[in-house]
Order: structure tokens, then sequence, then C-alpha cells
């Protein structure tokens, strides 16, 4: 085969004879989900066909495609939205979400007098390589200056509530470029805090490999701002250290576990993601973001867990990086040596209570 005829392969959807709707029904309640108005080119990889089906009156029904591209979007784009949507959720000022895979490969939100070009770039540049080909999410309608930024490099999809009609234009000329506009209002309504009414559309299903299927409850933070975080070193983070773990915690929600978050002034600089232990996404994160440019914005920044440290080793790494403050679950065995060892290094840290732990 022919590289031409390979690189086709990937442009091509992929005909498929799946069923119009499906109806789950539990004791009296039924619900039904239909073809979403979104039609897939094919699934996760491209010989796997894919139908996109959505409950009624949801996020997703009422989302559109503004521009397909040539053969619309496919599993993991959709995919790559949907897990940007559990992390801008939580942000009220304009924030995006550059997905590579599931994961944010950089997130920011506005501080001060930032505009959404510059919160892009932030997101972006976090780590550009990564962001190479990757979906773009924001919070806020798109303006004609932050789509001309998103042109200068390759970018496969750009999903937001909205877009004038300049940034429509620009998006027009790139072939390749999916466009999809969602409802802010209808994302306000999704539940993501401990406390929230969690309906039937709200539960998550996890499939197996035989059909079988696990329902669950969706994952509710119950950390709302510094008063729900547990200091437990001698000294306490800064004003801005703890605007930045709260902001480290929320993105941490859409990481893959082992999850590591280092960011510093509603930025992230490095993110480790999927790694069997904890210790090497905490060297991930760190790692990545010296590589790609930030090793003097790691003094001073945060870092933020997704499940707890079972030894010290962590600790000492992100101190040897400048990091100031640590946010984490707690629950070790060796918590207090953990602690010890922020003492030591004159790190803040700060207990959740809670593990985000995202095994998708």
């Amino acid at each position: 085969m022919r590289p031409k005829d390979i690189e086709r392969i990937y442009r091509t959807a992929v005909p498929e004879d799946l069923p119009p709707s499906y109806k789950l029904t539990w004791d009296t309640s039924t619900l039904e989900l239909v073809k979403s108005r979104i039609r897939l080119r094919y699934g996760t990889n491209p010989n796997q066909r894919a139908a996109f089906y959505v409950p009624k009156d949801s996020l997703w029904e009422h989302a559109r495609e503004v521009k397909t591209g040539k053969e619309g979007l496919s599993q993991t784009n959709v995919s790559d939205i949907d897990r940007a949507l559990r992390i801008l959720r939580y942000f009220d000022k304009p924030a995006c979400a550059v997905m590579k895979h599931l994961i944010p490969s950089g997130f920011a939100s506005v501080r001060e007098d930032l505009n959404l070009e510059t919160v892009y770039v932030r997101a972006r540049d976090c780590d550009p390589v990564a962001a190479f080909g990757g979906v773009v999410v924001f919070n806020r309608s798109l303006d004609r200056e932050t789509a001309t930024e998103i042109g200068t490099t390759f970018v496969e999809v750009v999903a937001a509530p909205g877009f004038d009609s300049e940034a429509v234009k620009i998006f027009e000329k790139k072939v390749n470029l999916r466009v999809v506009e969602y409802s802010l209002s209808d994302l306000a309504k999704t539940c993501k805090f401990a406390g929230d009414a969690v309906t039937n559309t709200d539960l998550e299903f996890s499939t197996l490999l035989d059909g079988s299927f696990i329902i669950s409850d969706p994952f509710l933070t119950s950390i709302r701002s510094r008063g729900d975080i547990q200091v437990v070193t001698k000294s306490p983070p800064t004003g801005r250290e703890y605007e930045d773990l709260i902001f480290s915690w929320y993105v941490g929600i859409g990481v893959r576990s082992n999850g590591i978050v280092v960011s510093k002034d509603g930025g992230t600089l490095g993110i480790g993601a999927g790694q069997q232990d904890r210790v090497t996404a905490v060297r991930l994160a760190l790692e990545k973001a010296a590589l790609r440019g930030h090793k003097q914005k790691l003094k001073g920044s945060v870092l933020a867990s997704d499940g707890f440290f079972p030894f010290r080793d962590s600790i000492d790494i992100a101190a040897d990086y400048g990091v100031s403050a640590i946010i984490q679950p707690g629950g070790s065995m060796r918590d207090q040596e953990v602690v010890d060892a922020c003492n030591e290094h004159g790190i803040a840290m700060a207990f959740t209570g809670e593990r985000t732990f995202g095994h998708f």
C-alpha cells in the first residue's frame, strides 16, 4: 500500500448500519438514546464502525458541526471534547483546554486582563509538541484574533459555545479542520459538585469485553474553595498559591491516573498522566515542563496529585524544581513522612480528603 493510500484511510468514513436508537430500562425508568446529528467517520481506529447516541435534551443533542472538514468527526474527536468539558465546567472565567488522546496537554484560564487569544496561547504553549494536531475547546465564543492564532498551527478540532462571523471565515480556509458548537447553558446544567442532584443521564457506563457493563455515579468533587482543603504543613499556601491549587485540582479531574498537574498563575506548565507509579508521573510532569522551556516558571509553581503520595520521593523531586505548594488527597500510611518532607523543603501542602482517579 502506498503512503498516500494509507493517509487516505484516516480521512475516509466507515459505513455503519448500527441501530437508530437504544433503550435502557430499569425499574419504571427508561432512557432512550438516539443517533446524534453528528455522524462519526469511524471509531477509535479507521477499521471500527461507530455511531454517536445521545439522550433527549442533552448537551450533545444540542451540539452541532459548524464545519465538518473532509469526513467529519471521529470517536476520538468527540471523546476529547467531552474530556475537555469535564474540566471546563468548573471554570466561570474564560478558559481553554488543548486535548490530546483524552488528556489535556495544556489548560489555562483568565487571570487579570488576559484576552481569549492569550489564554489559548498559554494552554497551547504549555506543551506545543503535544498540542500539534490536538483538539481545542473553549468556554467562550471565539473571536477573529483567537481564530487567527489557532490557524498558525495544525489543529484537528475546535469546539466552543459560539463563533463570530470572522472566526468562521478564517476556519473555512482550513480544509481538514472540524468546528463544533455546543451550548454553554447546557454545560452549566451538568452536575459537578458533591451534593448536586444526579439523574439517569449523569450516570457513567463502562463496557467490558463480554458485553457486561458497570454503572457508577459520576465523579463530583467536594472542593469548592480554599475552605474545603486542609493545610497540613507549618506554612500555609499564599493567596496566589491557593488559587493555583484549586485550579490544578480541577484540571486534574480530567487527567488520566496516575495524574499530576503542575501550574502557575492560572495556566498549566506540565502534566504527567497515565503512569503506573506516581513518582514517574511527577518526574514526567516536571521534566516535560523544563524541556518545553518553563524551567524558570517552575520556581513558585504548585502541584496537584490525583492520589496520595506513598513515599517522600515525589516531594524531593518537586522541591528540586522549585515547587512551592502541593495539593493531594492524603490517606497514605506515610502521610507524616510526606508532610515532614514538605516542611523540610518549605513547601506548603493541603489535603482534600478525596481522590480524583480517572481510569478511562
